[in-house]
């Protein structure tokens, strides 16, 4: 289907809690060394253009409906990837009063990074393989609205059958013609006929 064409994904990324050491390493994989930009990777600013949702930091009770917001802003399909042990279960945060846990007690996780702080080959690694997820949600919605048509077409045609198995009664000529003449009034009748409001017109003209 042409609605979800094959394109080279975008990533958002969002700083839930941390210490910014994973948020340095997300940086360093856009620079030349490590170029993520080779796999046609591209990083952007609004979730509605995005692909893949890059997470760093713990979840707390502060920044947890942000995270729903950006996650519900994106296009299906999506991918949400947990940087970073504390965006994988809460990390050394975990125990803190305000601190709900990692990223997947608010919105789905597809892959997670561990590590303090995560390398950058491990959040490629991460994020290529998501494209993978991506890609299976693709095409399973792809194969979704190939079916769901004929879906349609066989719930449109099961009142014909019902119909057609109904037994039939044989009516007199009375009760025929009286049938006749119910379908032959409309079910709303108009609010003026024109005869009324010919009559109504050349009332007021006398007048």
């Amino acid at each position: 289907m042409s609605a979800y064409v094959t394109k080279s994904p975008w990533v958002v990324h969002y700083d839930g809690s941390s210490c910014n050491g994973c948020d340095i390493e997300v940086l360093a994989c856009l620079t030349p060394m490590y170029d993520v930009e080779r796999f046609g990777i591209i990083n952007c600013g609004n979730p509605k253009h995005a692909d893949v949702f890059l997470v760093t930091g713990s979840v707390n009770e502060q920044n947890k409906g942000i995270v729903k917001q950006i996650y519900e802003q994106m296009p299906e399909p999506k991918v949400v990837v947990a940087v970073g042990i504390c965006a994988c279960s809460g990390g050394i945060f975990k125990d803190c009063y305000n601190v709900m846990g990692g990223v997947d007690q608010v919105i789905p996780v597809d892959a997670y990074v561990p590590g303090c702080a995560a390398r950058p080959e491990a959040i490629i690694d991460a994020v290529v393989k998501g494209l993978g997820v991506l890609q299976a949600k693709r095409d399973a919605m792809v194969k979704a609205a190939d079916e769901a048509p004929a879906e349609i077409e066989e719930v449109a045609e099961e009142p014909t059958e019902v119909l057609d198995e109904e037994p039939t009664e044989v009516l007199d000529n009375e009760a025929t013609e009286v049938i006749a003449e119910e379908k032959k009034t409309p079910a709303v009748p108009p609010i003026f006929t024109m005869a009324e409001i010919k009559v109504n017109t050349m009332d007021h003209l006398k007048k």
